[in-house]
């Protein structure tokens, strides 16, 4: 019983995973914009760079939603988390 329950706790903080990502989106953003407002000219390849730093960040949070989905499919039913509480009292 102790495994589900650290079980839907681990599908709880797998959120963390979102918001750590959308904080380092922002960052890259604003880094990105830095660094076009300093040097114009180099709009193009900072633009590239922080295309292909957005698509790996991006890919961590489909990842952990990936995840989420399969640790929530290893949860039990509701009714039988039920019965094994009513079983304990």
């Amino acid at each position: 019983m102790i495994y589900f329950g650290l079980l839907a706790i681990a599908c709880g903080l797998i959120g963390f995973a979102a918001l750590g990502c959308g904080i380092g989106q922002g960052i890259a953003v604003s880094g990105a914009a830095n660094s076009v407002a300093r040097q114009p000219e180099l709009y193009g390849k900072i633009q590239i760079m922080m295309f292909i730093g957005l698509a790996f960040i991006e890919s961590l949070t489909i990842y952990a939603l990936v995840i989420s989905f399969i640790l929530i499919g290893k949860l039990p039913k509701a009714e039988m988390v039920f019965e094994a509480l009513k079983g304990l009292s």
